[in-house]
Protein backbone atom coordinates (compact mmCIF):
# COMPACT_ATOMS: atom_id res chain seq x y z
CA UNK A 1 0.00 0.00 0.00
CA UNK A 2 1.09 3.53 -0.64
CA UNK A 3 0.79 6.79 1.27
CA UNK A 4 -0.65 10.12 0.28
CA UNK A 5 1.78 12.22 2.34
CA UNK A 6 5.56 12.61 2.77
CA UNK A 7 5.53 11.95 6.51
CA UNK A 8 5.41 8.16 6.06
CA UNK A 9 7.96 7.92 3.17
CA UNK A 10 10.77 6.69 5.46
CA UNK A 11 8.75 3.82 6.85
CA UNK A 12 7.76 2.79 3.33
CA UNK A 13 11.40 2.86 2.12
CA UNK A 14 12.43 0.82 5.16
CA UNK A 15 9.85 -1.81 4.31
CA UNK A 16 11.05 -1.94 0.69
CA UNK A 17 14.72 -2.29 1.59
CA UNK A 18 13.92 -5.28 3.85
CA UNK A 19 11.67 -6.99 1.31
CA UNK A 20 12.75 -10.21 -0.41
CA UNK A 21 12.38 -8.72 -3.90
CA UNK A 22 14.80 -5.92 -3.16
CA UNK A 23 17.34 -8.20 -1.48
CA UNK A 24 17.20 -10.73 -4.31
CA UNK A 25 17.64 -7.99 -6.93
CA UNK A 26 20.58 -6.49 -5.06
CA UNK A 27 22.22 -9.90 -4.76
CA UNK A 28 21.79 -10.53 -8.50
CA UNK A 29 23.25 -7.14 -9.35
CA UNK A 30 26.33 -7.60 -7.15
CA UNK A 31 26.83 -11.10 -8.55
CA UNK A 32 26.62 -9.70 -12.12
CA UNK A 33 29.13 -6.99 -11.30
CA UNK A 34 31.53 -9.60 -9.94
CA UNK A 35 31.07 -11.84 -12.98
CA UNK A 36 31.63 -8.92 -15.36
CA UNK A 37 34.88 -8.06 -13.62
CA UNK A 38 36.06 -11.68 -13.74
CA UNK A 39 34.60 -12.21 -17.25
CA UNK A 40 32.50 -15.16 -16.10
CA UNK A 41 29.20 -14.12 -17.67
CA UNK A 42 27.12 -16.53 -19.72
CA UNK A 43 28.28 -14.85 -22.99
CA UNK A 44 31.91 -14.50 -21.92
CA UNK A 45 33.08 -16.77 -24.73
CA UNK A 46 31.20 -14.70 -27.30
CA UNK A 47 32.54 -11.49 -25.81
CA UNK A 48 36.07 -12.87 -26.05
CA UNK A 49 35.55 -13.69 -29.75
CA UNK A 50 34.14 -10.20 -30.39
CA UNK A 51 37.09 -8.56 -28.62
CA UNK A 52 39.60 -10.63 -30.60
CA UNK A 53 37.81 -9.84 -33.86
CA UNK A 54 37.72 -6.14 -33.00
CA UNK A 55 41.44 -6.18 -32.26
CA UNK A 56 42.13 -8.08 -35.50
CA UNK A 57 40.26 -5.58 -37.67
CA UNK A 58 41.87 -2.68 -35.83
CA UNK A 59 45.33 -4.05 -36.66
CA UNK A 60 44.33 -4.63 -40.29
CA UNK A 61 43.04 -1.07 -40.66
CA UNK A 62 46.19 0.28 -39.02
CA UNK A 63 48.34 -1.38 -41.68
CA UNK A 64 46.06 -0.32 -44.52
CA UNK A 65 46.12 3.28 -43.25
CA UNK A 66 49.93 3.24 -43.12
CA UNK A 67 50.10 2.06 -46.73
CA UNK A 68 47.69 4.80 -47.82
CA UNK A 69 49.72 7.46 -45.96
CA UNK A 70 52.94 6.23 -47.59
CA UNK A 71 51.55 6.26 -51.13
CA UNK A 72 49.81 9.61 -50.66
CA UNK A 73 52.84 11.34 -49.15
CA UNK A 74 55.04 9.99 -51.98
CA UNK A 75 52.51 11.12 -54.59
CA UNK A 76 52.25 7.60 -56.05
CA UNK A 77 49.32 6.02 -57.86
CA UNK A 78 47.18 3.59 -55.86
CA UNK A 79 45.46 1.42 -58.43
CA UNK A 80 46.54 -0.33 -61.60
CA UNK A 81 44.54 -1.78 -64.45
CA UNK A 82 43.09 -4.53 -62.24
CA UNK A 83 41.52 -4.55 -58.79
CA UNK A 84 42.14 -8.25 -58.13
CA UNK A 85 44.38 -9.14 -55.22
CA UNK A 86 46.83 -11.49 -56.95
CA UNK A 87 46.91 -9.78 -60.33
CA UNK A 88 50.31 -8.45 -61.43
CA UNK A 89 48.63 -5.28 -62.71
CA UNK A 90 46.77 -4.55 -59.47
CA UNK A 91 48.80 -1.40 -58.70
CA UNK A 92 50.98 -0.10 -55.87
CA UNK A 93 48.46 -0.42 -53.04
CA UNK A 94 47.75 -4.14 -53.38
CA UNK A 95 51.41 -4.84 -54.23
CA UNK A 96 52.55 -3.32 -50.93
CA UNK A 97 49.79 -5.20 -49.07
CA UNK A 98 51.09 -8.49 -50.53
CA UNK A 99 54.64 -7.54 -49.58
CA UNK A 100 53.64 -6.79 -45.97
CA UNK A 101 51.85 -10.15 -45.80
CA UNK A 102 55.16 -11.93 -46.41
CA UNK A 103 56.51 -10.64 -43.08
CA UNK A 104 53.44 -9.78 -41.00
CA UNK A 105 51.23 -12.61 -39.59
CA UNK A 106 48.15 -10.39 -39.24
CA UNK A 107 48.14 -9.30 -42.88
CA UNK A 108 49.05 -12.85 -43.92
CA UNK A 109 45.96 -14.13 -42.09
CA UNK A 110 43.84 -11.41 -43.66
CA UNK A 111 44.88 -12.36 -47.20
CA UNK A 112 44.34 -16.04 -46.37
CA UNK A 113 40.76 -15.30 -45.35
CA UNK A 114 40.17 -13.40 -48.59
CA UNK A 115 41.66 -16.13 -50.78
CA UNK A 116 39.71 -18.86 -48.95
CA UNK A 117 36.57 -16.71 -49.34
CA UNK A 118 36.04 -16.59 -45.59
CA UNK A 119 35.65 -12.85 -46.17
CA UNK A 120 33.48 -11.80 -49.09
CA UNK A 121 32.72 -8.11 -49.36
CA UNK A 122 34.17 -6.34 -46.32
CA UNK A 123 37.92 -6.88 -46.68
CA UNK A 124 38.91 -3.15 -46.77
CA UNK A 125 41.20 -3.52 -49.78
CA UNK A 126 38.89 -2.11 -52.44
CA UNK A 127 39.02 1.33 -54.03
CA UNK A 128 36.06 2.62 -52.03
CA UNK A 129 37.79 2.21 -48.67
CA UNK A 130 40.95 3.73 -50.14
CA UNK A 131 39.06 6.84 -51.18
CA UNK A 132 37.23 6.98 -47.84
CA UNK A 133 40.44 6.73 -45.81
CA UNK A 134 42.17 9.32 -48.00
CA UNK A 135 39.25 11.67 -47.44
CA UNK A 136 39.28 11.07 -43.67
CA UNK A 137 43.04 11.66 -43.47
CA UNK A 138 42.75 14.81 -45.60
CA UNK A 139 39.92 16.12 -43.43
CA UNK A 140 41.88 15.61 -40.23
CA UNK A 141 45.00 17.15 -41.74
CA UNK A 142 43.03 20.16 -42.96
CA UNK A 143 41.53 20.62 -39.47
CA UNK A 144 45.01 20.63 -37.97
CA UNK A 145 46.25 23.15 -40.55
CA UNK A 146 43.27 25.47 -39.97
CA UNK A 147 43.87 25.18 -36.22
CA UNK A 148 47.48 26.26 -36.77
CA UNK A 149 46.38 29.19 -38.93
CA UNK A 150 43.81 30.31 -36.37
CA UNK A 151 46.45 30.06 -33.65
CA UNK A 152 48.63 32.44 -35.65
CA UNK A 153 45.56 34.67 -36.32
CA UNK A 154 47.08 36.50 -39.32
CA UNK A 155 47.78 34.75 -42.60
CA UNK A 156 48.57 35.24 -46.30
CA UNK A 157 47.06 33.52 -49.33
CA UNK A 158 48.76 32.29 -52.49
CA UNK A 159 46.67 31.43 -55.55
CA UNK A 160 47.44 29.89 -58.90
CA UNK A 161 45.25 28.50 -61.68
CA UNK A 162 46.10 25.71 -64.07
CA UNK A 163 44.12 23.20 -66.16
CA UNK A 164 44.31 19.55 -65.10
CA UNK A 165 44.54 16.50 -67.35
CA UNK A 166 40.78 16.56 -67.91
CA UNK A 167 41.02 20.18 -69.18
CA UNK A 168 39.19 21.60 -66.16
CA UNK A 169 40.52 24.80 -64.66
CA UNK A 170 41.60 24.39 -61.04
CA UNK A 171 42.70 26.99 -58.52
CA UNK A 172 45.22 25.92 -55.90
CA UNK A 173 44.84 27.61 -52.51
CA UNK A 174 47.91 27.88 -50.27
CA UNK A 175 47.98 29.62 -46.89
CA UNK A 176 51.15 31.05 -45.36
CA UNK A 177 51.35 31.84 -41.65
CA UNK A 178 53.60 31.85 -38.60
CA UNK A 179 53.43 28.44 -36.90
CA UNK A 180 53.57 29.23 -33.19
CA UNK A 181 53.00 25.58 -32.22
CA UNK A 182 56.60 24.62 -33.06
CA UNK A 183 59.87 25.38 -31.32
CA UNK A 184 61.45 27.46 -32.68
CA UNK A 185 58.60 29.39 -34.26
CA UNK A 186 58.71 29.18 -38.06
CA UNK A 187 56.96 30.55 -41.13
CA UNK A 188 55.15 27.76 -42.97
CA UNK A 189 53.15 27.36 -46.17
CA UNK A 190 50.24 24.89 -46.22
CA UNK A 191 48.49 23.57 -49.31
CA UNK A 192 44.76 23.60 -48.54
CA UNK A 193 42.86 22.39 -51.59
CA UNK A 194 42.18 22.52 -55.31
CA UNK A 195 39.07 24.49 -56.21
CA UNK A 196 37.36 23.95 -59.56
CA UNK A 197 36.64 27.28 -61.24
CA UNK A 198 34.51 27.88 -64.32
CA UNK A 199 35.87 31.39 -64.99
CA UNK A 200 39.34 32.81 -64.51
CA UNK A 201 38.44 36.51 -64.48
CA UNK A 202 39.62 38.63 -61.57
CA UNK A 203 36.08 39.04 -60.25
CA UNK A 204 35.25 35.31 -60.42
CA UNK A 205 38.50 34.28 -58.70
CA UNK A 206 38.02 36.91 -55.99
CA UNK A 207 34.51 35.64 -55.23
CA UNK A 208 35.78 32.05 -55.15
CA UNK A 209 38.60 33.05 -52.79
CA UNK A 210 36.16 34.64 -50.35
CA UNK A 211 33.87 31.60 -50.45
CA UNK A 212 36.76 29.20 -49.84
CA UNK A 213 38.04 31.18 -46.84
CA UNK A 214 34.54 31.40 -45.38
CA UNK A 215 34.11 27.62 -45.78
CA UNK A 216 37.36 27.19 -43.87
CA UNK A 217 35.95 29.56 -41.18
CA UNK A 218 38.88 31.95 -41.52
CA UNK A 219 38.29 35.62 -40.84
CA UNK A 220 38.95 37.56 -44.04
CA UNK A 221 39.86 40.70 -42.07
CA UNK A 222 42.88 38.79 -40.70
CA UNK A 223 44.36 38.42 -44.20
CA UNK A 224 47.70 40.23 -44.23
CA UNK A 225 49.22 39.13 -47.53
CA UNK A 226 48.47 37.86 -51.02
CA UNK A 227 50.76 36.45 -53.66
CA UNK A 228 50.05 35.51 -57.29
CA UNK A 229 51.75 35.18 -60.64
CA UNK A 230 51.98 38.08 -63.09
CA UNK A 231 48.80 37.37 -65.03
CA UNK A 232 46.54 40.34 -65.70
CA UNK A 233 43.61 38.62 -63.95
CA UNK A 234 45.75 38.36 -60.81
CA UNK A 235 47.82 41.54 -60.60
CA UNK A 236 45.60 43.86 -62.70
CA UNK A 237 45.58 47.39 -61.31
CA UNK A 238 41.79 47.74 -61.39
CA UNK A 239 40.10 44.39 -62.08
CA UNK A 240 42.73 41.93 -60.86
CA UNK A 241 42.29 39.75 -57.76
CA UNK A 242 44.94 41.74 -55.87
CA UNK A 243 43.19 45.08 -56.54
CA UNK A 244 39.78 43.70 -55.49
CA UNK A 245 41.20 42.22 -52.29
CA UNK A 246 42.97 45.48 -51.41
CA UNK A 247 39.77 47.49 -51.90
CA UNK A 248 37.92 45.39 -49.31
CA UNK A 249 40.88 44.41 -47.10
CA UNK A 250 43.51 47.18 -47.37
CA UNK A 251 45.94 45.42 -45.03
CA UNK A 252 46.36 42.41 -47.33
CA UNK A 253 49.87 43.22 -48.57
CA UNK A 254 50.28 42.20 -52.25
CA UNK A 255 53.56 40.68 -53.41
CA UNK A 256 54.00 39.29 -56.95
CA UNK A 257 55.96 36.07 -57.45
CA UNK A 258 59.60 37.12 -57.84
CA UNK A 259 60.76 33.94 -59.61
CA UNK A 260 57.88 34.10 -62.09
CA UNK A 261 58.68 37.74 -62.80
CA UNK A 262 62.29 36.76 -63.38
CA UNK A 263 61.26 34.00 -65.80
CA UNK A 264 59.06 36.43 -67.72
CA UNK A 265 61.93 38.91 -67.95
CA UNK A 266 64.15 36.21 -69.45
CA UNK A 267 61.37 35.26 -71.83
CA UNK A 268 61.12 38.90 -72.94
CA UNK A 269 64.86 38.91 -73.62
CA UNK A 270 64.86 35.74 -75.70
CA UNK A 271 61.78 36.66 -77.67
CA UNK A 272 63.01 40.18 -78.45
CA UNK A 273 65.68 39.11 -80.92
CA UNK A 274 65.59 36.80 -83.94
CA UNK A 275 69.19 35.75 -83.24
CA UNK A 276 68.33 34.86 -79.63
CA UNK A 277 65.36 32.73 -80.68
CA UNK A 278 67.57 31.06 -83.28
CA UNK A 279 70.27 30.36 -80.66
CA UNK A 280 67.93 28.43 -78.36
CA UNK A 281 66.53 26.64 -81.38
CA UNK A 282 70.02 25.40 -82.22
CA UNK A 283 70.56 24.24 -78.62
CA UNK A 284 67.37 22.22 -78.76
CA UNK A 285 68.21 20.79 -82.20
CA UNK A 286 71.56 19.52 -80.92
CA UNK A 287 69.87 17.83 -77.97
CA UNK A 288 67.14 16.22 -80.07
CA UNK A 289 69.60 14.95 -82.68
CA UNK A 290 71.65 12.98 -80.13
CA UNK A 291 68.79 12.10 -77.79
CA UNK A 292 66.70 10.63 -80.60
CA UNK A 293 68.95 7.57 -81.00
CA UNK A 294 70.90 5.42 -78.56
CA UNK A 295 73.67 4.99 -81.17
CA UNK A 296 74.00 8.74 -81.65
CA UNK A 297 74.00 9.20 -77.86
CA UNK A 298 76.86 6.70 -77.57
CA UNK A 299 78.77 8.65 -80.24
CA UNK A 300 78.29 11.83 -78.20
CA UNK A 301 79.49 10.13 -74.99
CA UNK A 302 82.61 8.86 -76.76
CA UNK A 303 83.61 12.43 -77.68
CA UNK A 304 82.37 14.40 -74.68
CA UNK A 305 84.74 13.39 -71.89
CA UNK A 306 86.80 15.20 -69.28
CA UNK A 307 89.97 14.03 -67.51
CA UNK A 308 87.98 11.58 -65.41
CA UNK A 309 86.16 10.13 -68.40
CA UNK A 310 82.93 12.00 -67.66
CA UNK A 311 81.23 14.92 -69.34
CA UNK A 312 78.28 17.28 -69.06
CA UNK A 313 75.21 15.59 -70.52
CA UNK A 314 73.09 17.51 -73.00
CA UNK A 315 69.73 18.45 -71.49
CA UNK A 316 66.45 19.69 -72.81
CA UNK A 317 65.13 23.01 -71.52
CA UNK A 318 61.80 23.91 -70.01
CA UNK A 319 59.34 26.26 -71.69
CA UNK A 320 58.20 27.77 -68.39
CA UNK A 321 61.31 27.82 -66.18
CA UNK A 322 63.84 29.80 -68.20
CA UNK A 323 66.59 29.67 -65.61
CA UNK A 324 66.66 25.87 -66.12
CA UNK A 325 68.18 26.49 -69.55
CA UNK A 326 71.48 27.13 -67.84
CA UNK A 327 72.08 23.35 -67.84
CA UNK A 328 71.40 23.13 -71.57
CA UNK A 329 73.68 26.05 -72.45
CA UNK A 330 76.38 25.00 -69.99
CA UNK A 331 76.82 21.59 -71.62
CA UNK A 332 77.46 23.25 -74.99
CA UNK A 333 79.44 26.21 -73.63
CA UNK A 334 82.20 24.01 -72.14
CA UNK A 335 82.08 21.18 -74.69
CA UNK A 336 81.38 22.83 -78.02
CA UNK A 337 84.62 21.53 -79.70
CA UNK A 338 83.83 17.95 -78.65
CA UNK A 339 80.18 18.28 -79.72
CA UNK A 340 81.35 19.63 -83.09
CA UNK A 341 83.58 16.56 -83.50
CA UNK A 342 80.70 14.24 -82.58
CA UNK A 343 78.53 15.90 -85.23
CA UNK A 344 81.31 15.52 -87.81
CA UNK A 345 81.45 11.82 -86.94
CA UNK A 346 77.72 11.57 -87.70
CA UNK A 347 78.23 13.40 -91.00
CA UNK A 348 80.91 10.93 -92.09
CA UNK A 349 79.53 7.65 -90.74
CA UNK A 350 75.75 7.95 -90.48
CA UNK A 351 73.73 5.97 -93.02
CA UNK A 352 70.59 8.01 -92.37
CA UNK A 353 70.25 10.92 -94.80
CA UNK A 354 68.25 13.07 -92.38
CA UNK A 355 70.83 12.62 -89.62
CA UNK A 356 73.66 13.50 -92.00
CA UNK A 357 71.85 16.62 -93.21
CA UNK A 358 70.97 17.82 -89.70
CA UNK A 359 74.48 17.21 -88.36
CA UNK A 360 76.09 18.93 -91.36
CA UNK A 361 73.81 21.94 -91.00
CA UNK A 362 74.60 22.28 -87.28
CA UNK A 363 78.34 22.09 -87.88
CA UNK A 364 78.66 24.37 -90.91
CA UNK A 365 76.05 27.01 -90.16
CA UNK A 366 75.92 27.09 -86.36
CA UNK A 367 78.76 25.65 -84.27
CA UNK A 368 81.43 26.95 -86.66
CA UNK A 369 79.76 30.33 -86.75
CA UNK A 370 81.49 32.97 -84.60
CA UNK A 371 78.15 34.71 -84.04
CA UNK A 372 76.83 31.54 -82.37
CA UNK A 373 79.91 31.21 -80.16
CA UNK A 374 79.65 34.80 -78.94
CA UNK A 375 75.92 34.40 -78.31
CA UNK A 376 76.65 31.19 -76.42
CA UNK A 377 79.06 32.99 -74.08
CA UNK A 378 76.65 35.89 -73.59
CA UNK A 379 73.67 33.68 -72.73
CA UNK A 380 75.68 31.48 -70.40
CA UNK A 381 76.82 34.52 -68.43
CA UNK A 382 73.27 35.92 -68.23
CA UNK A 383 71.60 32.61 -67.37
CA UNK A 384 74.24 31.80 -64.76
CA UNK A 385 73.62 35.10 -62.97
CA UNK A 386 69.82 34.85 -63.21
CA UNK A 387 69.87 31.24 -62.01
CA UNK A 388 71.74 32.24 -58.84
CA UNK A 389 69.26 35.03 -58.16
CA UNK A 390 66.31 32.69 -58.77
CA UNK A 391 67.63 30.11 -56.30
CA UNK A 392 68.13 32.76 -53.62
CA UNK A 393 64.62 34.14 -54.21
CA UNK A 394 63.22 30.67 -53.47
CA UNK A 395 64.99 30.33 -50.12
CA UNK A 396 62.85 30.10 -46.99
CA UNK A 397 64.47 33.05 -45.22
CA UNK A 398 63.88 35.49 -48.11
CA UNK A 399 62.06 38.67 -47.04
CA UNK A 400 60.87 41.74 -48.94
CA UNK A 401 63.92 43.86 -48.10
CA UNK A 402 66.37 41.16 -49.19
CA UNK A 403 64.35 40.61 -52.35
CA UNK A 404 64.50 44.30 -53.28
CA UNK A 405 68.26 44.41 -52.61
CA UNK A 406 68.82 41.28 -54.69
CA UNK A 407 66.86 42.64 -57.65
CA UNK A 408 68.70 45.97 -57.47
CA UNK A 409 71.97 44.07 -57.69
CA UNK A 410 70.69 42.13 -60.70
CA UNK A 411 69.74 45.37 -62.47
CA UNK A 412 73.17 46.77 -61.60
CA UNK A 413 74.75 43.64 -63.11
CA UNK A 414 72.96 44.20 -66.43
CA UNK A 415 73.95 47.89 -66.42
CA UNK A 416 77.61 46.98 -65.97
CA UNK A 417 77.35 44.08 -68.40
CA UNK A 418 75.98 46.46 -71.01
CA UNK A 419 79.19 48.50 -70.84
CA UNK A 420 81.86 45.81 -70.88
CA UNK A 421 80.08 42.50 -71.43
CA UNK A 422 80.33 42.43 -75.21
CA UNK A 423 84.12 42.85 -75.30
CA UNK A 424 84.60 40.16 -72.65
CA UNK A 425 82.24 37.79 -74.46
CA UNK A 426 84.02 38.42 -77.76
CA UNK A 427 87.44 37.70 -76.24
CA UNK A 428 86.19 34.54 -74.53
CA UNK A 429 84.49 33.31 -77.71
CA UNK A 430 87.69 34.08 -79.64
CA UNK A 431 89.63 31.60 -77.48
CA UNK A 432 87.00 28.93 -78.16
CA UNK A 433 87.07 29.71 -81.88
CA UNK A 434 90.88 29.41 -81.92
CA UNK A 435 90.62 25.99 -80.28
CA UNK A 436 88.06 24.89 -82.89
CA UNK A 437 89.93 26.38 -85.83
CA UNK A 438 87.12 28.83 -86.56
CA UNK A 439 87.89 32.32 -87.83
CA UNK A 440 86.87 34.79 -85.07
CA UNK A 441 85.01 37.19 -87.34
CA UNK A 442 81.34 38.06 -87.51
CA UNK A 443 79.39 37.23 -90.62
CA UNK A 444 78.39 40.10 -92.83
CA UNK A 445 74.69 40.94 -92.62
CA UNK A 446 72.97 42.98 -95.27
CA UNK A 447 70.41 45.48 -94.00
CA UNK A 448 66.90 44.61 -95.13
CA UNK A 449 65.78 46.61 -98.17
CA UNK A 450 63.05 49.16 -97.75
CA UNK A 451 60.23 49.70 -100.18
CA UNK A 452 61.15 52.57 -102.53
CA UNK A 453 59.15 54.99 -104.56
CA UNK A 454 59.66 55.14 -108.30
CA UNK A 455 61.87 58.23 -108.21
CA UNK A 456 64.23 56.87 -105.50
CA UNK A 457 67.57 55.22 -106.13
CA UNK A 458 67.42 51.46 -106.56
CA UNK A 459 70.97 50.80 -105.43
CA UNK A 460 71.52 48.21 -102.71
CA UNK A 461 71.50 49.25 -99.11
CA UNK A 462 74.98 49.71 -97.61
CA UNK A 463 76.32 46.77 -95.69
CA UNK A 464 76.60 47.50 -91.98
CA UNK A 465 79.78 46.46 -90.16
CA UNK A 466 79.10 42.92 -88.94
CA UNK A 467 80.49 43.39 -85.43
CA UNK A 468 78.55 46.61 -84.85
CA UNK A 469 75.42 45.01 -86.21
CA UNK A 470 75.77 42.08 -83.80
CA UNK A 471 76.54 44.32 -80.83
CA UNK A 472 73.65 46.73 -81.47
CA UNK A 473 70.95 44.39 -82.76
CA UNK A 474 71.74 41.37 -80.59
CA UNK A 475 73.79 42.11 -77.48
CA UNK A 476 72.52 45.60 -76.62
CA UNK A 477 69.01 44.66 -77.67
CA UNK A 478 68.65 41.76 -75.22
CA UNK A 479 70.40 43.62 -72.37
CA UNK A 480 68.22 46.72 -72.83
CA UNK A 481 65.17 44.47 -72.96
CA UNK A 482 66.31 42.86 -69.71
CA UNK A 483 66.66 46.22 -67.97
CA UNK A 484 63.29 47.43 -69.25
CA UNK A 485 61.52 44.19 -68.34
CA UNK A 486 63.06 43.97 -64.85
CA UNK A 487 62.10 47.56 -64.04
CA UNK A 488 58.58 47.01 -65.33
CA UNK A 489 57.91 43.60 -63.78
CA UNK A 490 59.38 44.50 -60.39
CA UNK A 491 57.71 47.90 -60.23
CA UNK A 492 55.59 46.70 -57.29
CA UNK A 493 58.71 46.02 -55.19
CA UNK A 494 59.98 49.53 -55.88
CA UNK A 495 56.77 50.96 -54.45
CA UNK A 496 57.31 48.96 -51.26
CA UNK A 497 60.92 50.14 -51.06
Amino acid sequence: MGYNDWKNIYSRLDEHEKSNNHLNSLTDWMELETRLKKKLTIDSYNQKIIAEEKKYWGEVLKRITCVIKTLASSNLAFRGRSGKLDDDNSGNFLSIIRMIAEFDPIMEEHLRRIRKKEIHRVHYLGHNIQNELILLLATELKKKIISTVKGAKYYSVILDCTPDISHEEQMSLIIRCVDISTTPISVEEFFIEFVKVSETTGDALFIQLKESLRDLKLDLTDMRGQGYDNGSNMKGQYKGVSARVLREYPRAFYSPCGCHSLNLALCDMAMSSIQAKSFFGVVQRIYKLFYGSTKRWEVLKSYVKDKNGNGLALKSWSDTRWESRISSVKAIRFQVPQIRDALLHLVEHSVDATTTSDASSLVNFDLQNFDFLVGMVIWFKILQKVNKVSKILQSKDMDIDACITLLQRLIHFFEEYRNNGFKNAKDEAGKIALEMGVEPTFRETRVRRKKRFIDESTSDEPIQVAEDFFRVNYFLHIVDTALSSLNKRFEQFKKYD
